[in-house]
């Protein structure tokens, strides 16, 4: 249940596919203890006053060391977890090719809090969020966004 009290936090995400699968990172347990039990997508918070894809540019520049080239917005994700209503705007991200060889040591933060990048199949993961795991990652280029809220 939403109350004025509660914290909101927007994030944002990168869906980067490659040969019909998922770029997927498997997070160190330095923020969230069981962080190594689940995959994710890339991406990550936005400061105030940031723009969505500036941000996601950031975000992803400082865990992958590549520049995205970002494309139309896929997914919209709206949730409330131990008190603070989560936004994710999730964004189709067109240079998949460009992140099949990640160099974690040549990031700024992808060392210290990523432990693992490899593109998978999320159907036969444990994949957050969960709807990542029944999508088709075909013509994501003309999809229509998606909306997903659990309140």
């Amino acid at each position: 249940m939403y109350t004025s009290a509660m914290d909101r936090r927007i994030a944002v995400r990168g869906i980067i596919i490659d040969d019909g699968k998922l770029l997927c990172l498997r997070l160190k347990p330095y923020r969230h203890k069981d962080a190594s039990t689940y995959w994710c997508t890339p991406g990550g918070g936005v400061d105030v006053g940031e723009a969505l894809v500036p941000a996601l540019e950031r975000e992803i520049h400082e865990e992958l060391g590549i520049h995205p080239v970002v494309g139309n917005l896929l997914y919209v994700q709206q949730f409330i977890h131990k008190d603070i209503e989560q936004m994710e705007f999730f964004f189709l991200i067109t240079n998949g090719e460009d992140y099949l060889h990640v160099d974690l040591a040549a990031t700024t933060h992808g060392k210290d809090e990523i432990e693992e990048v490899s593109f998978l199949n999320p159907a036969g993961e444990h994949v957050l969020p969960e709807f990542l795991q029944s999508e088709k990652f075909d013509n994501l280029e003309n999809q229509a966004t998606k909306f997903f809220n659990y309140l």
